[in-house]
């Protein structure tokens, strides 16, 4: 990693709309774009809003936040994005509306610039134009890439998911899209087995991986290098949970930083698994609060 390269965060921004008439600037590529602001790294933020209120508002937010705007596109025909966010059981369900702006980003409207890393998730590569689009900013440079598996029914496909994997050097994906994306029919001694360590062992077996990151909520997460080392992280005492939107985006977010700043695997980890149980206590994904993130960053500093 080089780190005086740019940051460069692709995929969606948009609106998630709960259950009681609150929403909240959200979508995992700008959560993801907004804590790396927050840590210093000033992340060039790729994606597409409409000329409309809500885009405006992501515009200005960003203005506020301090983040470079030239990535933010601006789409004259299609709305910015929003989700209806409703919790069951404690649990995000999702209901995103196709054919937003993000879904239209352009390549040929990115500023120049020479990434260091690029991060992508899943979702903005449901349109053949978004993907294409990330596809010839990869094409473009050679950066390596982060990608943070969002699987949101029905906005993927496997084929499409095996070959972004393999353009991948880490991945970062939930139990449950671990065992979407590889065979989790193991037998052993005639038995199926369904262990997450094995599930992530084919994983960067299959796809070369230099690391492969598995979150796995209340029981922790574990990362499995391309040696086959695994470093795991229990969760540590539970904060009060106001909802877990953007709990994964916040871990990814840590996990981007220590790779840019040098950090071994067994210090990332901790560090994202507190950075993700702090977020889980406030509504939404973000917050524009500074001194949200003064005593991580402050901890971290005296740890270095």
């Amino acid at each position: 990693m080089n780190n005086n390269k740019k940051l460069l965060i692709f995929g969606e921004v948009l609106f998630d709309c709960f259950e009681d008439g609150s929403t909240v600037l959200g979508g995992a590529p700008f959560n993801v774009a907004w804590h790396l602001q927050a840590f210093g790294c000033s992340p060039l933020f790729v994606s597409r809003v409409g000329i409309d209120e809500l885009g405006e508002k992501i515009h200005q937010s960003m203005r506020d936040w301090g983040m470079d705007t030239g990535g933010l596109q601006r789409d004259p025909l299609r709305p910015t994005g929003t989700v209806q966010v409703s919790l069951i059981d404690g649990e995000p369900h999702y209901e995103i509306v196709a054919d937003r702006a993000w879904d239209f980003i352009d390549a040929r409207a990115v500023p120049d610039v020479d990434p260091g890393l690029i991060y992508h998730g899943s979702l903005a590569l449901r349109s053949p134009r978004s993907a294409g689009a990330l596809q010839t900013l990869k094409d473009d440079s050679a950066a390596a890439v982060f990608m943070d598996i969002n699987l949101r029914p029905p906005w993927w496909e496997k084929v499409q998911l095996e070959k972004l994997v393999a353009d991948a050097a880490w991945v970062k994906l939930n139990e449950h899209e671990l065992r979407a994306l590889v065979h989790a029919d193991d037998v052993i001694d005639g038995v199926a087995v369904d262990d997450m360590r094995m599930h992530a062992a084919n994983l960067v077996d299959r796809y070369n991986l230099q690391l492969a990151i598995v979150t796995m909520g209340a029981a922790g997460a574990f990362a499995m290098d391309g040696n086959g080392a695994v470093f795991s992280i229990a969760p540590a005492e539970l904060n009060p949970v106001i909802d877990t939107v953007g709990a994964g985006d916040a871990f990814a977010s840590v996990c981007i930083l220590g790779l840019v700043r040098g950090w071994e695997v067994d210090t990332i980890l901790p560090r994202a698994q507190a950075f993700a149980s702090a977020i889980v206590g406030h509504r939404g994904a973000t917050t524009s609060d500074r001194a949200f993130y003064e005593p991580l960053l402050r901890q971290w500093q005296l740890d270095d």
